[in-house]
């Protein structure tokens, strides 16, 4: 089982999505736990502040470095446990990385917020930096849900068939799946390629190599 716990000021944005599949199913057949910690019950006094004005000046708040250690001090860790932090300055996340994670047994996930965490937290407490793309959200708890849903569909067990995520997007480097029709077969003039109503498989399959596209530079 993989258990990720969740750093971060707003628990509640994860509500819905974790009574979706493929979560939902990871977590009702126990091949994932995911625990929430509010990050203001670990505020530095009884007002909750996790957050102060940077160094040197400049815009917005930044999430101050001992609030996040205290919760992670306050969670159970193993010798396989992996605290990542998301943010823009962290490495790309990709189909590789979900891989990589997925057969993980403990992910500790720190989102950020405002303008950002203390980066002692980054070079001090922390395994690894993920972020999801070149483009600025208000913090981590997006980045954290798709960092979770790629993950937990990877987990045997989760997806009908388990071969499945060895025929998608990125499963091999550099390749986007080919094109997928369903009914009807002739919508306004635009019809399924006939090879795939052919029932012929072999030819099937060689038209979806063919149509298996390259990653754009």
């Amino acid at each position: 089982m993989l258990r990720v716990d969740i750093i971060t000021l707003f628990p509640d944005l994860f509500t819905l999505h974790l009574q979706t599949l493929p979560i939902k199913k990871a977590l009702a057949k126990k091949l994932l736990e995911i625990n929430f910690h509010q990050l203001r019950n670990f505020a530095v006094d009884k007002r909750g502040t996790v957050d102060d004005k940077p160094y040197g000046g400049g815009p917005g708040m930044i999430l101050m470095v001992q609030p996040i250690v205290n919760a992670l001090e306050g969670i159970q860790k193993c010798t396989h446990t992996k605290v990542v932090v998301l943010t823009p300055q962290g490495r790309r996340f990709s189909q590789k990385i979900a891989q990589e994670y997925s057969k993980n047994s403990h992910l500790v996930l720190v989102c950020g917020r405002y303008e950002g965490i203390d980066q002692r937290v980054i070079d001090n407490f922390s395994n690894d930096t993920l972020s999801i793309g070149d483009y600025v959200l208000s913090g981590g708890e997006l980045p954290a849900l798709v960092v979770l849903e790629s993950i937990a569909r990877l987990l045997p067990g989760v997806l009908e068939k388990p071969d499945a995520p060895l025929k998608e997007s990125f499963s091999a480097e550099g390749e986007i799946e080919y094109p997928q029709y369903t009914r009807p077969e002739d919508f306004m003039g635009h019809k399924v390629p006939q090879v795939l109503l052919s029932g012929n498989h072999k030819k099937t399959e060689e038209w979806r190599r063919k149509n298996t596209t390259a990653l754009p530079a």
